[in-house]
C-alpha cells in the first residue's frame, strides 16, 4: 500500500495535535485561614517589621552570660506578655568593637522579630522589651532596627 505524502502530512499534524493538552491542575482544598481578625488581618496599612538583638554573652566563654533557660524565661515575662500574637527568634553570632578595644568582643546572641501595627503603644511596648533586657544584663544596647511591612496571614 503507498500512502501518500500528502496524506501522510496531515495524519501527521492529526496525531500531534491529539496529543497536546492543557496540563492537569491539581484541586488545592481551601485550608482555613488566620485571616480577618485584628492580629492576622488579610492585608495591613501602618505595620512595621522590628528586628531586637541582644548579647547573651561571649562566643568564648558559653557558660557565662544568659543561659537559654534565661533567656526563654525573660522571652516568656518580658515579649510574649506583650506580642502574644506572635514573633521569631533565631540564633545569631554578633560582634561588636568599641572604641577603646583592639579586638571586637564576639557575642552569641538572639534576634527577636515582630511584625505589629505602628502605633505609640506598639512602640513603647518594644522600648520596654529593651530597657528590661538592658536592667536584667546590664548591657549598653539592644540595638534595634525597624521598618515598613507589608504584611498578610
Amino acid at each position: 500500500m503507498h500512502i501518500r505524502p500528502a496524506f501522510f502530512a496531515s495524519l501527521l499534524a492529526l496525531a500531534l495535535v491529539s496529543c497536546a493538552h492543557k496540563p492537569i491542575r491539581p484541586t488545592v482544598a481551601s485550608a482555613p485561614t488566620l485571616q480577618g481578625d485584628s492580629a492576622h488581618p488579610g492585608e495591613t496599612k501602618g505595620w512595621v517589621d522590628t528586628r531586637l538583638y541582644f548579647g547573651l554573652g561571649q562566643v568564648d566563654h558559653p557558660e557565662r552570660g544568659v543561659s537559654e533557660m534565661d533567656w526563654r524565661s525573660f522571652l516568656d515575662r518580658e515579649v510574649t506578655s506583650r506580642f502574644p500574637d506572635g514573633l521569631s527568634v533565631l540564633d545569631v553570632y554578633g560582634q561588636w568593637q568599641g572604641k577603646n578595644q583592639t579586638t571586637p568582643e564576639r557575642l552569641r546572641s538572639k534576634m527577636l522579630i515582630i511584625d505589629y501595627p505602628d502605633t505609640a503603644e506598639n512602640r513603647a511596648k518594644i522600648e520596654a522589651i529593651r530597657a528590661a533586657w538592658k536592667q536584667k544584663t546590664g548591657d549598653q544596647s539592644v540595638m534595634r532596627v525597624t521598618e515598613p511591612a507589608d504584611v498578610s496571614f
